[in-house]
């Protein structure tokens, strides 16, 4: 009986774990299998602010002193590379000045020129007169000879018909000049004749003094005159003779030199007398837009002072102010960059960086310069807008 009652008690007990269990399952939730979690591509970026500036700027001055003759440009004025942009008074008295230095230059070259100019001819010329010299010389020699000896019959009935013929040849070079005495001095065939009478007489009255000599016998005079001649024609003679070695061997040196210092000279003159012409203007040295006058028309300027300030507005890029040294280490050059503007709230364009500094900048902290070039310029960008700049590095 014991043993039935513990039997039925078990299976109550059984039976009432069973329950318990369902009760229990009945009243939790299922906890749901979790999803597995997707990352991101997540990208580190350092951000700095900027100051929009053009790729291109410059305040311009003149090399010289002067009054502003012209004002050419105005500012907001656009420019050409080349174009001139100021004026000074002056130009005029230069321009006298420039053209007086090309003639010198111009006259200094012929003159130097002429010392090669025609060498062979020159040299040609100046042997026919050592030839002619050398017959002078002759023609002495043999005079000196006759006033020197005592006259031979022979002698004087030579000068005689030597007399005889110059005679002859000066009536008959008288009588073909004298159709044309009266011509004018440049007619050529009076001067042609004129020289050829010219020659007759002093051949005649040569003939004449030494058919004298021969007859009337050499005093102390007449051999001091003869030896005289002698001496002059030997002297030209060996002037002549040094001329053609000379000649051979081109120009003198000496003349050379001072033809060559003398251009050298006068084209110093002229590069001094062009270039303070060319100061007398200011030029633009690239595109560009005036943004700023510092001078005014008819205004006295100093060499050196500040004239105006050019800019390319058209290419307009970012620098940084306040890039740190721990994030400029993580920067390469070509590192994308999204770029936006404080005065301009709904705009922001991409870039890229084209430069980083080597060295800090000058001020507060330690902060280095990093340019960004912007891929697109947006409208109503201007020079000095503050930037905001987000750069793209690697971990």
């Amino acid at each position: 009986m014991r043993k039935k009652s513990t039997s039925l008690l078990f299976i109550f007990v059984l039976i009432g774990l069973l329950l318990a269990s369902g009760c229990d399952g009945l009243g939790q939730r299922a906890t749901p299998t979790p999803e597995a979690v997707v990352e991101e591509d997540f990208v580190p970026l350092v951000n700095a602010t900027g100051v929009v500036v053009p790729a291109q700027f410059t305040t311009l001055s003149i090399s010289s002193s002067g009054v502003v003759a012209e004002l050419l440009v105005g500012e907001n004025d656009v420019v050409s590379a080349g174009q001139p942009v100021v004026r000074l008074e002056g130009k005029e008295d230069l321009e006298a000045a420039v053209a007086a230095a090309r003639f010198e230059v111009a006259v200094a070259q012929h003159d130097l020129d002429l010392l090669y100019k025609d060498l062979e001819l020159r040299l040609a010329q100046s042997q026919q007169d050592v030839v002619d010299a050398k017959q002078a010389l002759r023609d002495a020699e043999r005079r000196q000879y006759n006033v020197e000896r005592a006259a031979k019959p022979v002698d004087i009935d030579q000068a005689r018909a030597n007399l005889v013929l110059a005679r002859d040849r000066l009536e008959k070079a008288q009588e073909d000049f004298e159709p044309y005495e009266n011509k004018p001095d440049d007619n050529l065939t009076r001067a042609a004749l004129l020289s050829v009478k010219a020659a007759a007489e002093e051949q005649y009255d040569a003939a004449v003094r030494l058919l004298n000599n021969l007859l009337a016998g050499a005093n102390d005079l007449d051999v001091a005159e003869a030896n005289a001649e002698v001496e002059v024609a030997r002297a030209q003679l060996a002037v002549l003779e040094r001329d053609v070695e000379m000649l051979k061997i081109g120009p003198d040196p000496e003349d050379v030199k001072l033809a060559e210092e003398r251009l050298a000279n006068a084209k110093v003159q002229l590069s001094t007398a062009e270039a303070a012409l060319l100061d007398l203007e200011l030029l633009a040295p690239f595109d560009g837009t005036v943004t700023e006058l510092f001078i005014k028309q008819s205004e006295w300027i100093a060499s050196g002072q500040p004239v105006l300030l050019l800019a390319d507005l058209g290419h307009l890029r970012v620098e940084t102010t306040d890039l740190n040294e721990i994030d400029v280490a993580r920067l390469d050059v070509g590192s994308t960059t999204l770029v936006t503007f404080d005065a301009l709230p709904d705009v922001s364009t991409q870039g890229k960086v084209i430069r980083i500094a080597p060295k800090a900048s000058e001020g507060s902290g330690v902060n280095y310069t990093v340019v960004v070039e912007l891929n697109e310029i947006p409208k109503n960008l201007r020079w000095g807008m503050t930037a905001f700049v987000d750069i793209e590095v690697q971990e």
